[in-house]
């Protein structure tokens, strides 16, 4: 896990401000000063931001929802090594964007999948922005319980801590768009998943 970090007051500051901006849910908790969380609704589901003060620090978005056929996925950008264990058993996909299939690395259980999810220009938009990218589809929460076998988690990790606002709203935008075309290709239900997703002390 690594060394807990004291919490530098403007990441709170910025969160409460992304929360108050997005209409979510700010709340802190953890050791000494507090680690800030966020909580915000996208249709029936709920997307969690929050921050892990371990050694790096890092910013974590996630949502549950309910799978239909057990698509996933997996996407960061060329030169990021870190947490490539767990994507072994998934093939290298090349989506027909040239610009795009240079920048990143896509893995999937399902090609055509993949490519019909890339192929919605505004998740790619929202992708390139992002100056460090690593989202997948994950099977369970670690630690503090695994969530049932319909729920999925939608997962994305940035090295250091982000507390740029836009970029969280872009982030929460992001979410919402891989949802919704989750959902248009069957692959995930618009229904709550009744699955919360755990704090701050999950495993990354």
């Amino acid at each position: 896990m690594g060394v807990f970090r004291i919490v530098h007051p403007g990441v709170n500051k910025s969160y409460k401000q992304f929360s108050e901006e997005i209409g979510g849910k700010y709340t802190t908790s953890g050791f000494l000063s507090g680690y800030p969380e966020v909580r915000v609704k996208s249709g029936e589901w709920t997307i969690v931001f929050d921050v892990t003060f371990t050694n790096p620090s890092c910013t974590r978005v996630r949502s549950s929802f309910l799978i239909k056929d057990g698509f996933q996925f997996a996407i960061y950008r060329k030169g990021l090594f870190s947490g490539l264990g767990e994507l072994f058993g998934m093939r290298d996909i090349e989506v027909g964007y040239p610009e795009f299939d240079r920048n990143f690395i896509i893995k999937g259980n399902d090609e055509a999948k993949v490519r019909t999810l890339f192929a919605n220009t505004e998740i790619r938009r929202l992708i390139d922005i992002q100056p460090y990218v690593y989202l997948k589809v994950r099977d369970d929460e670690e630690f503090l319980g695994a969530a049932p076998d319909k729920v999925d988690v939608l997962y994305f990790r940035s090295i250091g801590v982000i507390r740029d606002v836009h970029r969280l709203k872009k982030l929460y935008e992001l979410f919402g768009e891989v949802l919704n075309q989750l959902c248009l290709m069957g692959s995930a239900s618009e229904g709550d998943p009744g699955f919360a997703i755990g704090g701050y002390i999950t495993w990354l």
